[in-house]
């Protein structure tokens, strides 16, 4: 049998990731001969890491926190959602190419709209936060073609810049202050990193109600304080571990061109929770 083709996750920290248990559940599904391991990169040593691995006969990477910056810069080539996202979280090698794609918002719209059974198209969608993780689910956000999509953040100024750069052609966006959003929306997401802080953003109850789905990027074996309140208010909740697997799903496509099924890896990480 030929030697397995090479694939890792790159971050700092990275000891908790889930992507190896993920992408050898699909490989094993799948049968794609492959092993995906966890590469701790230095701060400072986000290129030099990636380059050694690609010596080393890597054909691809995930490239998670703080590198996904560095990793847009150091792509030759990129998807038009890792140029829309400005960041790069999937890497895919072949000859001198070093292809760089973003998967975490076709990730969050898979788990939205097909696992969690809500349309985004023609719906009133706000988002929470305008930094790294907001900017990368803006496009697939916007193809679904929502009625609306308001940006709500601590400083308004950088929602608003958000907001002009996604603006027509790619649809209605508006930015405000946390406290400014009016009526009920028909799916809130919270971008923002509240949930490491067991915050969350200062909120209206009346924007959330029992059509509403309250989506938590974060995942954990608890309700985040955003899950609670969005609950309380009648809405219902789901967390992002659907999210992480469905975008590493789209990236095992990228790499393999077969995309897994993603319920069962799903139900065996949330029992392992």
């Amino acid at each position: 049998m030929s030697q397995p083709d090479r694939y890792a996750v790159i971050g700092n920290p990275i000891a908790h990731s889930k992507s190896p248990e993920i992408h050898a559940r699909f490989a094993q599904q799948t049968g794609q001969n492959l092993v995906y391991e966890r590469l701790l990169a230095p701060l400072d040593g986000f290129e030099r890491t990636v380059r050694d691995f690609i010596a080393a006969g890597a054909r691809g990477a995930n490239v998670t926190v703080p590198f996904k910056l560095e990793a847009h810069a150091l792509a030759t080539e990129l998807s038009v959602r890792a140029q829309a996202a400005g960041a790069v979280n999937t890497l895919r090698f072949s000859d001198d190419v070093i292809f760089g794609d973003n998967t975490d918002g076709v990730g969050l719209v898979t788990d939205i709209v097909r696992n969690a059974g809500v349309a985004l198209h023609g719906k009133r969608v706000l988002l929470l936060g305008a930094g790294g993780a907001a900017r990368g689910v803006m496009l697939p956000l916007l193809d679904e073609k929502p009625a609306e999509l308001v940006i709500a953040n601590r400083t308004v100024a950088k929602a608003a810049e958000l907001a002009r750069e996604f603006s027509p052609p790619h649809g209605r966006v508006h930015a405000c202050g946390f406290g400014e959003p009016e009526g009920r929306f028909d799916v809130i997401i919270n971008a923002t990193s509240s949930a490491i802080a067991g915050d969350m953003p200062p909120l209206a109850p009346e924007l959330f109600g029992p059509g509403t789905l309250a989506y938590e990027m974060m995942y954990g074996r608890e309700a985040t304080p955003f899950m609670r309140f969005a609950a309380q208010a009648g809405a219902a909740t789901r967390d992002g571990l659907g999210m992480l697997v469905e975008q590493a799903a789209e990236a095992f496509l990228v790499w393999r061109g077969v995309r897994p099924d993603t319920a069962p890896v799903y139900a065996a990480l949330r029992a392992s929770l």
